[in-house]
């Protein structure tokens, strides 16, 4: 009996400890974990959630500590009800979690092993009874080591916690369980290796036969049966291969930049899965840090999962001169533990992830791209433009009245404001941008890309497209640009073509066309129609003027050569 209690002491305490010290080494993930289980759909106390971390915190170094006090007999009687009290509540935790499905994995191991809902209670379940097999066998519990003895490694597991965990909290994880460790690339993560097992499921069809209530299952094809069919209920039966890395998604204005930027080399992201609880004192050295990576030809991209409203609000008050994208603040959470976080990623590998404390340790070499003229400051104010350039266009712009409608909510546009107000407010901050960007082009020429970089680089063209009026004034500017490859040739064509139209002249590239409502869409008048071609190839088109008028026509439309005589009858 001795030998049973001394093995099972053992193995209960070594397995206390090392549970303790997986979640010790990631408490901010058990805090995500228990938010979890306070959520109003599983046990409703979300009056716990701010809490969370140092009731994580709490917990596990009472979990490690209890472990270590069990495997060397100190205080053993209050050693073993504490044991007693916190196996009974985490079984009654991990039932309620499985049998109505609530948490799909307890985080008892942290990220080092997942375990599923039912795996969790079945583990409680045997250190529940093997607890209660120390309990009734308490006398045959001999202490290690003298009183004082003990109380000395109890007190120094206790300080130990402590420290480890400030370390972990003001760095990041000592060792990294997830999928997305140093060394680690998203997309291969995300790859589902050929072969793998597939999902199974069974469907359960309902029919009415004769008054009767049938079911039928099968494994997905619908079953041959002359009743009435009720409806489906859908059982899963086997999950399948699931990739390590399944919900990451890059996405902006409703596209996915994903792929674009998981095969881009040097890369930088700033992780903040939730602006309204970022650590605001980690923003200046962000700063710093994204500043120097722009000059030195790093992409600088951020992530969060807040609205634009949070996105301006940061942007404005740091003065930071990087874009934000879209991606689920689950994800984030699990990339980084760390609210500013900083990756450094090539193609998609994750090379450096630091917490903000240690973004001084990103490495960043002055690469072939480097921009050490970049002008930050104008860049910022560029990109303070931009924002107010499309503050209400995408709504006035949209054509579709129930995107419409559902952008204006978003935006918190009335409808009454849909139009005319709109324009207004928008005409209104066109004009106050163009004050601005005509000092900035007559102080220091065009803000091309060494100047302020890419996308910055087209900010300036774009508030003159809106202000056609002023097209002729600089036309020669942008021109100049493109020709030292400050901005791109097409664009200038664009906006050059739009002029020409404006005038009632021919254009030179073919880009622009009119629509009349006898008509439908017509070219408009080109120059030297015969060339038009070989200039489009010149001014970067990867389309010919036909291939052009079919995509914007239809495919069995074809390019008709117009005169201005022509244009004025229509």
């Amino acid at each position: 009996m001795k030998k049973l209690v001394s093995f099972v002491r053992i193995f209960v305490g070594v397995l206390f400890i090392i549970s303790g010290f997986v979640k010790l080494n990631d408490p901010v993930g058990f805090s995500f974990k228990l938010q979890e289980y306070f959520a109003p759909d599983v046990l409703n106390i979300e009056v716990m959630s701010p809490f969370a971390l140092g009731l994580a915190i709490i917990l596990v170094i009472v979990e490690l500590v209890l472990g270590v006090a069990l495997i060397i007999g100190y205080y053993k009687k209050l050693t073993m009800w504490l044991l007693l009290l916190m196996i009974v509540f985490f079984t009654f935790l991990t039932f309620y979690s499985a049998y109505f499905n609530k948490v799909t994995d307890c985080g008892c191991f942290g990220d080092a092993l997942p375990l599923t809902p039912w795996q969790s209670f079945t583990k409680d379940v045997i250190l529940l009874v093997m607890i209660l097999f120390l309990f009734f066998n308490l006398k045959h519990i001999k202490p290690f080591f003298t009183n004082f003895m003990r109380s000395i490694l109890i007190f120094v597991t206790f300080i130990g916690c402590l420290g480890f965990a400030y370390y972990v909290l003001m760095h990041l994880p000592a060792i990294d369980f997830r999928a997305y460790k140093v060394g680690a690339n998203i997309s291969e993560g995300m790859t589902i290796p050929e072969g793998a097992p597939e999902a199974v499921f069974d469907y359960h069809w309902k029919f009415n036969i004769n008054g009767e209530e049938k079911i039928i299952t099968t494994q997905g094809e619908y079953p041959s049966s002359e009743g009435e069919f009720l409806g489906v209920e859908t059982e899963v039966v086997s999950k399948g291969y699931v990739p390590p890395i399944h919900d990451f998604t890059i996405e902006k204005d409703g596209e996915s930049y994903t792929e674009d930027y998981l095969n881009m080399p040097n890369l930088i992201v700033i992780i903040a899965y939730d602006l309204s609880k970022t650590e605001w004192n980690g923003w200046p050295a962000v700063k710093e840090l994204t500043n120097e990576a722009l000059k030195k030809g790093y992409t600088v991209i951020g992530l969060t999962s807040s609205g634009d409203e949070a996105v301006l609000n940061l942007t404005n008050k740091q003065n930071i001169n990087f874009d934000f994208y879209f991606t689920d603040a689950t994800t984030l959470k699990t990339i980084v533990r760390s609210n500013p976080g900083i990756l450094k990623l090539n193609k998609g590998t994750i090379i450096q992830k630091k917490h903000w404390n240690d973004i001084d340790e990103i490495e960043l070499e002055v690469l072939p791209s480097a921009k050490p003229a970049l002008n930050l400051e104008l860049k910022q104010r560029l990109d303070s433009i931009a924002r107010y350039d499309q503050l209400y266009r995408p709504l006035l712009q949209e054509t579709d009245e129930a995107k419409r409608i559902a952008l204006a909510k978003e935006m918190g546009v009335p409808k009454e404001d849909y139009t005319g107000n709109l324009w207004k407010k928008q005409r209104m901050l066109d004009t106050s941008n163009l004050k601005v960007v005509k000092a900035i082009l007559d102080n220091h020429g065009y803000p091309g890309k060494s100047l302020v970089g890419e996308p910055t680089n087209l900010i300036a063209l774009e508030v003159i497209e809106h202000n056609p009026v002023q097209i002729d004034q600089y036309i020669d500017l942008f021109k100049k640009a493109a020709a030292q490859g400050e901005i791109p040739t097409t664009k200038v064509a664009v906006l050059e073509d739009k002029y020409l139209m404006m005038q009632d002249k021919e254009q030179l590239y073919g880009s622009q066309a009119q629509i009349t409502a006898e008509n439908g869409f017509f070219i408009w008048p080109i120059k030297d129609a015969e060339t038009v071609n070989q200039r489009r190839k010149e001014a970067g088109f990867k389309r010919t003027i036909e291939e052009y008028v079919a995509d914007l026509m239809g495919k069995d439309a074809k390019y008709k050569a117009l005169k201005i005589s022509e244009i004025k009858r229509l």
